[in-house]
Order: C-alpha cells, then sequence, then structure tokens
C-alpha cells in the first residue's frame, strides 16, 4: 500500500516539474519572439554625401515610403538591428532611382541590402552621390 502511495506521488511531481518545463520554454520561446520583432524598425536614417559640393544631408525614411532628395528617389522596404550588443549590425533594403536618367530599361540603380558597418560590401555606385545607412528604429 504505501509503495503505490509514493509511486502516485511520484506521478504527480513528475507532472508538475513537466508542466513547468513546458511554462519555461514556451515563455522563452515568447521571449526570443519578441525580442526578433522589437529588432525591425519602422524608419531608416541615411546619410546622403553630395560628392560635387561636398556637403552631408540626413535623410529619415519610413519603411515602405519614397522619400526624394535632389534627383534620386529612395525607398526602404525593411531594416534590421543585429542581436548582438558587442558589435552592432545595422541592414536595410534600399530602392534608388536615378530621377535625371531617362533610360527605362534600368529601373533602379541600387536595389540591395545595405549594411552600416560596412557600406563597400555592396556599394551604392553613383557619379555624385553616396548613401550610407546610419540607424533603423
Amino acid at each position: 500500500m504505501k509503495l503505490i502511495k509514493n509511486i502516485k506521488i511520484g506521478r504527480t511531481n513528475f507532472l508538475k516539474l513537466f508542466i513547468i518545463v513546458i511554462f519555461i520554454f514556451y515563455s522563452s520561446n515568447i521571449n526570443s519572439l519578441e525580442n526578433s520583432e522589437s529588432l525591425e524598425g519602422n524608419f531608416i536614417e541615411i546619410k546622403i554625401l553630395d560628392k560635387v559640393s561636398s556637403k552631408n544631408n540626413v535623410l529619415k525614411i519610413k519603411i515602405g515610403d519614397e522619400k526624394k532628395f535632389k534627383n534620386l528617389l529612395i525607398k526602404s522596404l525593411k531594416c534590421k538591428n543585429s542581436e548582438f550588443d558587442d558589435d552592432p549590425e545595422i541592414t536595410a533594403y534600399l530602392q534608388v532611382k536615378d530621377l535625371t536618367n531617362k533610360n527605362n530599361n534600368e529601373v533602379f540603380i541600387f536595389n540591395d541590402w545595405t549594411f552600416s558597418s560596412s557600406p563597400t560590401i555592396k556599394p551604392f555606385d553613383h557619379p555624385v552621390y553616396d548613401i550610407w545607412l546610419t540607424k533603423c528604429y
């Protein structure tokens, strides 16, 4: 009789432990999902260098919106901050059109991901302007 009672207590303790483990696993997954969503931003900030006048301009663009800067039409589709605090990385997907270019064969002069720490990985190549990403928020 005492053995059966100990087995029942053992099953209940195992069940409680199992429920606690499931709860911890579930709550840690929710936290990681919330953190990954907070890494994506709604706005980007880029710096634009006019090579002719040597002037820097800061431009803030809402994700999904187009913004005109002189002869350029710039649109950001997505941006994300890195998960690492020791070496932060900001990435954004940009589309840039040159409005002076009347050739319809070339839709975008830049249509790719750009990286804040290494803008030369996917360089924006334009004779007058340089663009680099500074913030995603």
